[in-house]
């Protein structure tokens, strides 16, 4: 059976790079080697991963891929480091439950 990867990987300038592949190893040198002047990773390596998801097919991998990209780097980082409740948190939409930066924080008891 052949395997398909999306991947988080840290830049040396502390941003996140967020692709898909079928050979994770290789890919992670190719980043490293800086096989393309013009790949987003060339400028920011060494690169180091930090997250990845084993799918069982390319479709899988590339919308889970699409998902990621789409995130808040907050949001991935949340994912990086299994903080499950900071990941729903940040999932919340701002329209129904407003920014979370400007939510009220929740009753102490100690009015």
């Amino acid at each position: 059976m052949k395997f398909y990867f999306t991947y988080i990987l840290q830049c040396s300038d502390n941003s996140y790079y967020t692709g898909m592949t079928n050979d994770l190893e290789r890919r992670l040198v190719q980043h490293n080697e800086g096989i393309k002047k013009d790949c987003y990773t060339f400028k920011r390596r060494p690169v180091v991963l930090k997250w990845h998801l084993q799918c069982t097919n390319s479709t899988e991998a590339i919308k889970v891929e699409k998902q990621i990209k789409g995130w808040s780097r907050r949001k991935k980082t949340a994912l990086i480091e299994e903080n499950w409740q900071d990941l729903i948190e940040f999932s919340k939409n701002y329209t129904e439950y407003g920014h979370p930066d400007k939510r009220n924080p929740s009753s102490t008891g100690s009015d």
